[in-house]
């Protein structure tokens, strides 16, 4: 789980987060905090969660020095965080996530933005993590999706990431995948997928959304290499599976089809009305992926607190 925190796709993102709050015109920080006083401020579990977003701490500071040039804001800090709490850990209430030393103003002036972000990424790994945990024992793995907040995609799936989850694609250029729309646009389920495999460059793989057993059929049959089950029971994603195997198997043994083709791995992927309460049936179908939205669109923040002494 490897976040690049200063890159300057990043350095945007958290720079505007700053801006956006003109945390360098704090006017209750300036008006009432002597300039040069210097303060200690640990970052608070204050319930069981995943820990996301350390990383960003560091660099608001660092970010906030550019954009405030004032003398305080160039003073050294230091973030000590121990040596076993870091990004995808699990912690316990009460536990100490971070140590910031600095000047108290950069301290106030940074606090609602390094909380903002840390609680929602932190929020995220742990809503991940309870779903991952939910289907343990099954061979299924829990996928993000596409339904992130604008501008925090790039977070939000490392979030996913540190909760024990898998990335689906990042973006419309990191994957092919035909949906209802593109089949009703396209001419139909054959010609859309036709089309995807006669013009696509490399070796991608053209993943196919059905809704029933002759659309499963249809896709399978005009070359369709990874099938999205979509807004299925969990026993109409049980015998999508079993189908989708039937045809493998006819089609490992049969003398017209390659042996390169016959062992092609055809990825099953659920989505569509998949909760918390009955994403454990829909694992135990034999399926491989399961997607859900709720990870990242509708996520309760992480309880998360910074308090603030002097030194």
């Amino acid at each position: 789980m490897i976040m690049e925190w200063k890159s300057h796709r990043i350095d945007a993102l958290l720079e505007q987060a700053l801006v956006e709050d003109k945390a360098a015109g704090d006017l209750t920080t300036n008006l009432t905090i002597d300039p040069d006083l210097r303060a200690t401020a640990s970052i608070l579990a204050r319930q069981d969660l995943v820990v996301c977003g350390l990383g960003a701490v560091p660099r608001f500071l660092e970010i906030f020095a550019r954009l405030d040039r004032r003398p305080q804001a160039q003073t050294r800090f230091e973030v000590v965080s121990h040596p076993e709490i870091f990004d995808g850990v699990r912690v316990r209430a009460g536990q100490v996530l971070a140590v910031i030393r600095h000047n108290a103003r950069v301290l106030l002036s940074c606090e609602r933005v390094i909380l903002n972000l840390m609680q929602h990424l932190s929020g995220i790994a742990t809503n991940t993590r309870r779903y991952v945990d939910a289907i343990q024992g099954t061979h299924a793995r829990i996928l993000d999706t596409r339904k992130t907040v604008p501008g925090l995609r790039s977070l939000e799936k490392y979030a996913v990431l540190c909760g024990g989850g898998t990335n689906h694609r990042l973006d419309l250029a990191s994957g092919v995948l035909i949906k209802n729309n593109h089949i009703s646009l396209g001419g139909g389920l054959r010609a859309a997928v036709t089309h995807a495999l006669e013009r696509r460059q490399g070796s991608q793989r053209i993943q196919v959304e059905v809704r029933s057993p002759r659309e499963l059929d249809e896709a399978l049959e005009c070359g369709a290499e990874a099938i999205l089950l979509d807004n299925m029971t969990p026993e109409q994603v049980k015998s999508s599976i079993d189908r989708i195997k039937a045809r493998s198997s006819e089609a490992s043994v049969s003398e017209a089809i390659s042996s390169e083709t016959a062992k092609n791995w055809i990825p099953t992927e659920a989505s569509g009305g998949i909760v918390f309460e009955n994403i454990r049936a829909y694992a135990e179908t034999g399926v491989d992926f399961i997607s859900v939205g709720a990870l990242t669109h509708s996520v309760l923040a992480a309880d998360i607190s910074m308090s603030i002494v002097a030194e």
